[in-house]
C-alpha cells in the first residue's frame, strides 16, 4: 500500500469515527433517502458516502445540534461538501430516496412502513416492533426506542411474511438491495422471536434469493438455529449491547436477566450452524464499558467465532438515554484500532460476512480499521485531519 492510500485510509478513518461521535447539521435533505427517526435500527440517523465508505451518521440527535460539521444541500445527483467550522472538508454523496418507497401493498401501506433501506444497499425492517419489555420502565432497555416509531404512525405493529417478501423484491428490483436485516422486538415466548424470522426469512428467500440476516435474543432451545439456517437466514445476530454484566443490569434491567454467559453458550451452538464469522453481536461503546472491558469481550467472541460489531452509542429522542453523551472518537479509536487487528489477524473481516450488520459496516468505522489491521496501513493522522466510533 502506497503512501497516498495510506494517508487515505487514515483520513477516513478520523473522519468517520467524528462524525460518528459528533453528527452532522443538515439544513436540507431534498432529493435523498429520508433519515430514521425511531425505531429499533440505526435511529436519528442519515447515510452518506466519504471517500468510497457509507456510514450513517446522525443528524437528529441532541449533539448533533451543536457539531461543528456540516454539509452543503445536496445536488439533484446527490452530491455535496462536508465542512468542519465551515471550512471545506471533503465531497459526500448521499444515497437518493429509494424507488420502492413509493409503493404500496394491496390493502394500502406504504412498503416504506414496513421496511426501510439502511445505508445504500441493505433493507431492514422489525418484523414485530413490540417488545415484552418496552413499557416497562423497570425491565426496559434504556436506549431502546422500538415503541417510538410506532407512537408516530411510522411503522406497524406486525409485519406479515407476504407484505415483508413483496417489499423485499422491489427493493432488489428498483433499488438494488443487495441483503436483508430482519430484527424484532422480544415477544413473550421461549423462542424470543426466532418462530416469526423463520417464516419471514423464509418467505422472502423463495421471492428473491437475497442474503439475510435473522437477528434476535437468544432462544430456550438452540434447535431454532437450525430452523433459522434451514428458512434462508444466512447469519446470526444475538446482540449483547455491553459486556460488563453491571452495566447491562443497569441499562437494559430486563435483557441481563439472560446472563452474557448463557450468550456465550448461544453463540458457541450458533457458529456450529452457521459458520465461522456469520455469527454477530452488537457491543455499544459509551454504555458505560471500559476500553479494556471491552477489547476482552471482544477475544473471546472472536475466539468464540463470533464477529463483535462495536457501534457508537447514539442518543435518540425518547428514551431514557436522550441526554447521555455519546463515546468520544478517541474512545472509539482506542477500541477500533486494535479490534480490526484482531479481526484481521482471525480473518474475521465485514468482507468475509455473508450479510447482516457487520457486512453493511455501516453503523460504525469498524471495517475502516479492519483493512487497515489487514493491509498493515499506519493509521498516523494525516495533515489538515483532527486528531480528537430499521422500520
Amino acid at each position: 500500500m502506497n503512501a497516498f492510500q495510506t494517508s487515505v485510509l487514515s483520513h477516513k478513518q478520523l473522519l468517520a469515527s467524528e462524525l460518528q461521535s459528533l453528527g452532522l447539521r443538515m439544513a436540507d435533505e431534498a432529493g435523498t433517502a429520508a433519515s430514521r427517526r425511531g425505531g429499533a435500527g440505526p435511529s436519528d440517523h442519515k447515510a452518506l458516502t466519504l471517500m468510497g465508505t457509507t456510514v450513517m451518521v446522525p443528524i437528529h440527535t441532541r449533539p448533533a445540534h451543536n457539531s461543528p460539521f456540516t454539509a452543503d444541500p445536496p445536488d439533484e445527483h446527490g452530491r455535496s461538501m462536508l465542512y468542519r467550522d465551515g471550512v471545506p472538508e471533503v465531497p459526500l454523496q448521499f444515497p437518493p430516496q429509494p424507488r420502492f418507497y413509493g409503493l404500496s401493498t394491496t390493502d394500502g401501506i406504504p412498503y416504506w412502513k414496513l421496511a426501510q433501506l439502511h445505508s445504500h444497499n441493505v433493507l431492514a425492517t422489525t418484523v414485530l416492533q413490540t417488545c415484552v419489555r418496552y413499557g416497562n420502565a423497570e425491565t426496559k432497555c434504556q436506549f431502546c426506542a422500538i415503541g417510538e416509531s410506532l407512537k408516530a404512525g411510522r411503522t406497524i405493529a406486525k409485519k406479515s411474511a407476504s407484505q415483508l417478501a413483496e417489499v423485499a423484491e422491489a427493493a432488489q428490483r428498483l433499488d438494488g438491495v443487495e441483503q436483508v436485516v430482519l430484527t424484532t422486538g422480544t415477544p413473550p415466548t421461549p423462542d424470543r422471536g426466532a418462530a416469526v424470522l423463520v417464516e419471514v426469512a423464509s418467505a422472502i428467500k423463495a421471492r428473491t434469493g437475497l442474503p439475510i440476516q435473522a437477528q434476535c435474543e437468544p432462544p430456550a432451545d438452540f434447535a431454532w438455529f437450525q430452523r433459522l439456517h434451514h428458512a434462508g437466514a444466512d447469519t446470526l445476530g444475538m446482540h449483547l449491547e455491553a459486556w460488563d454484566e453491571q452495566v447491562r443490569t443497569r441499562i437494559m434491567p430486563g435483557k441481563a436477566e439472560v446472563p452474557v454467559a448463557f450468550y456465550l453458550e448461544a453463540f458457541a451452538a450458533a457458529v456450529k450452524v452457521f459458520g465461522r464469522g456469520q455469527v454477530s453481536t452488537y457491543l455499544l461503546a459509551g454504555l458505560g464499558d471500559t476500553v479494556e472491558g471491552l477489547l476482552d469481550g471482544c477475544r473471546k467472541l472472536i475466539a468464540l467465532g463470533v464477529y463483535p460489531f462495536v457501534v457508537p452509542f447514539v442518543p435518540i429522542g425518547g428514551t431514557q438515554l436522550a441526554d447521555r453523551p455519546p463515546p468520544t472518537a478517541a474512545f472509539m479509536r482506542a477500541v477500533l484500532q486494535p479490534l480490526g487487528l484482531m479481526l484481521g489477524a482471525a480473518g474475521m473481516t465485514s468482507d468475509t460476512v455473508k450479510a447482516g450488520c457487520a457486512k453493511c459496516a455501516a453503523c460504525s468505522s469498524l471495517s475502516t480499521f479492519e483493512r487497515s489491521g489487514a493491509g498493515g496501513a499506519s493509521s498516523t493522522p494525516v495533515a489538515g485531519a483532527s486528531s480528537c466510533l430499521a422500520a
